[in-house]
């Protein structure tokens, strides 16, 4: 089979790296010329563990190929992946405009029937504009070409990606025809031959399962934020709470961690974007309204910590920040509750000291120097007033606490993550704040 994959962003480039490594002949599209040589000569536009060597090994093998022409890559394409970007527009409601320009040129090009697959993360009722851009490329250049339409969301976790997709829990596939389904089935046979579920659907429901799975997940963390919040107010402990729930089957022990909020591509957008469909089908989506709302306001959790222990003015006051990243084993600093505290500490004029394994040229980019980056994470904590832990990277769970001592101002530490346990920094004479208990 020959696969187009258009988009070299997280889900394009791991969707089309991780097909060419079973064997399927694949071509990622960009318009992003300086990408695409990047691509070629093995840059990686993100970090994600095992993605670079996959991506490299099939490029040499000529099973995966990268280019700036979309009319050669959808020419004779079996099927052509759309995984272009879906921003959230100013009401929430995700920006379909590159889809649909990807739809057009698809139209304008293919040349024998061809699934259009919808492999970004779109609102239900995107296929049907999908296919109606599709169509209205055809019918401008007179010719008759029979293609379908499918929706196939993806449920990658950043930091773990290739294992999701070539180990996936499911494969949801939305199709409206047996043709379809039969191309679909045997571009994904690879996949399944392991006993991983293959799950076909109508379109519309496709498109839902990936909103109500990221919105359900978002849900749940919001609720034990709420949760480890009250904890603290009645003296109770959110570690214990999350055992004693987390032990129950029905409920389970996953994403119930308490901690300083959600951030990255997909939780934020993708239940504002349900929220927006909600309201423009009137009907209001309440529950996550709250879940919005609740994890807005966790993401200042920690500096409401910081400014009851040290007070509101932080003039001449410097903090080390471990972490940057929403989460750990990812550059992804998309609504990182860390660009929230940093924001907060430098208007109450703090100063911020920044040590994360992997994501500091991206946080330079997206705010440049407003704080200070540094190479290792002890010397991140050379003079300053206090420890601010936001991601919970493996490196920082061990520590050399005699280390710690020696370069911290104070033996203050405000852990965002509940990585340390509480009754032992007590133990070493550390001032310790974390999430959901005193």
């Amino acid at each position: 089979m020959k696969i187009a994959v258009v988009g070299t962003g997280y889900v394009g480039l791991v969707t089309g790296t991780c097909l060419a490594e079973v064997g399927t002949d694949v071509t990622c599209i960009d318009i992003d010329k300086k990408k695409i040589e990047g691509l070629k000569n093995g840059v990686m536009p993100i970090y994600e563990p095992g993605l670079e060597p996959m991506v490299t090994r099939n490029y040499k093998k000529g099973k995966l190929h990268f280019s700036t022409d979309i009319t050669s890559a959808i020419k004779d394409a079996d099927v052509a992946f759309i995984a272009v970007g879906t921003p959230p527009g100013e009401d929430g409601s995700a920006d379909l405009q590159y889809v649909l320009k990807v739809a057009s040129q698809i139209g304008a090009n293919m040349n024998s029937y061809g699934v259009v697959v919808t492999k970004s993360t779109v609102p239900v009722g995107t296929a049907e504009k999908v296919r109606a851009a599709v169509q209205e490329q055809l019918d401008a250049r007179g010719v008759d070409i029979d293609f379908d339409i499918s929706s196939n969301p993806e449920f990658l976790k950043e930091g773990a990606a290739i294992d999701d997709f070539m180990k996936p829990d499911r494969i949801v596939v939305g199709v409206d025809t047996a043709k379809a389904e039969e191309t679909m089935r045997k571009l994904y046979k690879p996949f399944i031959m392991n006993g991983h579920p293959l799950i076909f659907m109508d379109i519309p429901s496709a498109e839902m399962t990936k909103y109500a799975a990221n919105s359900m997940l978002a849900t749940r963390i919001s609720f034990m934020n709420d949760i480890a919040n009250l904890c603290e107010i009645m003296g109770a402990d959110v570690n214990a709470v999350r055992k004693g729930i987390g032990s129950d089957p029905r409920i389970g022990s996953r994403f119930i961690y308490a901690g300083i909020g959600y951030g990255g591509s997909c939780f934020p957008k993708d239940v504002k974007a349900l929220i927006e469909t909600g309201k423009q089908n009137n009907y209001r989506m309440r529950i996550l309204e709250a879940v919005e709302d609740v994890n807005e306001s966790q993401k200042s959790v920690l500096f409401n910590k910081l400014t009851s222990s040290l007070g509101t003015d932080l003039s001449g006051k410097t903090f080390a920040m471990w972490g940057l990243s929403f989460k750990p084993n990812t550059d992804d600093m998309r609504e990182a509750p860390s660009l929230v505290l940093i924001d907060k500490i430098n208007a109450a004029g703090g100063k911020v000291v920044a040590y994360d394994p992997v994501a500091m040229p991206e946080t330079k980019h997206m705010i440049g120097d407003i704080i200070t980056y540094v190479d290792d994470p002890y010397q991140a904590l050379d003079g300053a007033d206090a420890l601010l832990l936001v991601t919970e990277w493996s490196e920082f769970k061990l520590l050399d606490f005699d280390e710690v001592t020696k370069r911290l101002k104070n033996k203050l530490i405000f852990d965002g993550r509940n990585i340390y346990d509480r009754k032992e920094m007590a133990e070493m004479g550390y001032e310790y704040y974390c999430i959901g208990s005193k």
